[in-house]
């Protein structure tokens, strides 16, 4: 009995230290399990912590070297404030050298003949015939050639008259009077839509004026409508598209052959509809009908007016400097038969003759608005008379020194 009593207290001891153990090793294990846990969560969170601390310690170092975020952009303002008058002033520059390359052929023609006239040493009495006969032979028509050539015989003592440099500034002053013609600069927002009307015989470069002055304004953010109302033109409206491409506007145009009338009152109307702030509008050159031109183009105003009453705002013509004083001719024909506000001067740079435009101004008193200097869109030049002037007289104090 005793033994086992024993055996039984020996048994119950060692189940109980077996239990004892179990329980630690328990405890360990726990303990182990939640350590490996906080080192994951550390471990994890760590790297998150990591790259910002990074991120603190380099914005300091690029504080150090440009100003942040919000500073940059203030000075690339400042930079753009800075930057524009020069970009002005690039233009100016620009458009000076484009009047001068316009003008060169010009310059080698009379404006050369008066050079080699002046660049005696001595002017002799003979100079008043000379000058005249320069003049009157010149392409810048009669009117014109004799208000210059009066201005100098009259405005002009004996002793300014052997004195280039002041013969010099005397033609330049009434040049540029003659093409002062009193002509305020086109407001284009003064109507919405504004109703641009164009004339102009076949193969003057209508169409492509056009087409650039739709490009031109359109770049301005205007949003312009074209008119193809040159209908008995083979490709003409072929022609305008192309351009109302380039410049993303719309054109309105009809059956070839049909009535010119028609398309220009719908892109009126489409313009009023629309809210455009331009209507420009082809006409044609010519017609293959018996129907007069002139009636035709008078017939086309009239519709413009019921599209839009008061439209069109601006009727101009377009020129080709090439043909001289005929192109003086073509101009008072227009006149004589319906109103012309503006003129437009293509193919300059081209031409020998860039000096009709003095003949044009003096006779028809019409203000000379755009002039072409070549193919490109940035070819068409707004006109500057002054600017004119400079060029087409470039330099002549210098070669009457020589």
């Amino acid at each position: 009995m005793v033994r086992e009593l024993v055996t039984l207290v020996v048994v119950l001891s060692v189940v109980g230290l077996f239990i004892m153990l179990l329980r630690r090793a328990g405890e360990n294990s726990r303990a182990r399990s939640s350590k490996s846990v906080q080192e994951r969560v550390v471990g994890s969170a760590a790297p998150e912590r990591a790259p910002r601390e990074r991120k603190r310690k380099r914005k300091p170092q690029a504080g150090g070297k440009r100003p942040p975020t919000p500073e940059p952009e203030e000075e690339e303002d400042d930079d753009d404030e800075v930057a524009a008058p020069a970009a002005r002033e690039a233009s100016d520059d620009e458009t000076t050298e484009a009047f001068k390359t316009g003008l060169a052929k010009t310059r080698g023609g009379f404006v050369a003949k008066l050079g080699k006239l002046f660049g005696k040493k001595k002017i002799d009495a003979d100079v008043l015939p000379a000058l005249e006969e320069v003049l009157f032979t010149a392409d810048i028509g009669p009117r014109a050639a004799d208000r210059i050539f009066e201005s100098v015989k009259k405005g002009l003592g004996k002793d300014d008259l052997a004195d280039a440099a002041k013969i010099w500034a005397k033609i330049r002053a009434t040049s540029t009077a003659i093409l002062d013609v009193g002509a305020p600069p086109v407001d284009w927002s003064a109507k919405k839509p504004f109703v641009l009307l164009v004339l102009g015989v076949n193969g003057v470069g209508k169409t492509t004026t056009i087409g650039k002055l739709a490009a031109l304004l359109a770049g301005q953010g205007k949003k312009v409508i074209l008119a193809a109302g040159d209908t008995f033109r083979a490709a003409a409206a072929e022609q305008l598209e192309v351009w109302a491409k380039r410049a993303n506007c719309p054109v309105v145009r009809g059956k070839e052959g049909g009535d010119p009338s028609s398309v220009i009152f719908e892109a009126v109307k489409r313009g009023v509809d629309e809210g455009a702030d331009l209507v420009i509008c082809d006409t044609a050159g010519r017609l293959h009908t018996k129907t007069d031109l002139m009636d035709e183009l008078k017939k086309v105003r009239r519709v413009i007016d019921k599209a839009m009453p008061g439209a069109p705002h601006e009727t101009w013509m377009v020129l080709d400097a090439t043909t001289g004083q005929n192109a003086i001719t073509q101009a008072k024909t227009f006149k004589d038969a319906m109103e012309i506000t503006g003129i437009v001067i293509t193919k300059l740079d081209g031409s020998a003759k860039g000096g009709v435009i003095l003949g044009i101004c003096d006779e028809l008193k019409v203000p000379v608005r755009y002039i072409g200097v070549g193919e490109k869109l940035e070819d068409l030049r707004s006109f500057d008379p002054a600017a004119f002037v400079a060029a087409l007289y470039d330099d002549t104090d210098i070669a009457a020194a020589e």
